[in-house]
């Protein structure tokens, strides 16, 4: 296949599906982006060696135009002379000349066309293929997020998690067990005179509230 023919099938190719159709999306686009940055070198390649000939004709053509004006010079100066001979055969070297000259003419109009259309499918090709890598980007994110939803639920369908509730029971437990030591200290321990004598205080002060608070509530009723 030629390097333009593979060129414009890329370019009319249907990217979506092409990844429809593919058993793996992500290596298909891979691949596509590849074939395309590749093609997008060789018709670069291509095309400059097209710009040097266009500048090439260019050049032939340029001197031809000015050979035909020498000859029509030339031509003019044996007229001025009664050399109508000379003059002949220099109008007869114009015309072979300008013959020359037309064929150039037209290799340059098939160029130009050839750099405009390729101008416009190179465009077209960079927009295929920044579509492409976004498409990339895109199913890559969602090969990721799939890859984080299946450990999350391999995890908790596979016991990862229960074993981590698990863990956390245990050290409650073990919090319990030393807590319940500490408890255990106090058991049948009996209460010093301080701590019998601050009991009491705090009955005192409780009763002392109590009894403020129903005289208040007297005061209300009465009021």
């Amino acid at each position: 296949m030629g390097i333009f023919s593979r060129f414009a099938d890329i370019v009319n190719a249907n990217l979506n599906a092409l990844l429809d159709k593919a058993e793996d999306p992500e290596k298909m686009v891979r691949l596509i982006i590849q074939e395309m940055e590749d093609t997008l070198v060789e018709v670069r390649t291509a095309s400059a060696r097209t710009i040097a000939d266009k500048k090439e004709l260019e050049r032939k053509l340029a001197y031809l135009e000015q050979e035909i004006a020498d000859w029509e010079a030339k031509a003019s100066l044996a007229l001025s002379k009664d050399r109508e001979d000379l003059a002949r055969g220099a109008l007869v070297e114009k015309a072979k000349i300008a013959e020359v000259a037309a064929t150039v003419r037209h290799e340059l109009e098939l160029l130009n066309g050839t750099l405009s259309k390729l101008s416009d499918e190179i465009g077209q090709l960079q927009d295929k293929l920044k579509d492409a890598k976004a498409r990339q980007a895109a199913l890559m994110m969602r090969h990721k997020t799939a890859e984080s939803r299946l450990k999350v639920r391999s995890t908790i369908q596979g016991g990862g998690s229960g074993d981590a509730v698990s863990k956390f029971e245990r050290y409650e437990r073990k919090l319990d067990n030393l807590e319940a030591e500490v408890d255990a200290f106090d058991l049948g321990k009996k209460s010093s005179l301080a701590d019998e004598i601050a009991n009491l205080e705090a009955e005192d002060k409780v009763s002392q509230e109590l009894e403020a608070l129903k005289a208040k509530i007297n005061q209300q009723n009465n009021n």
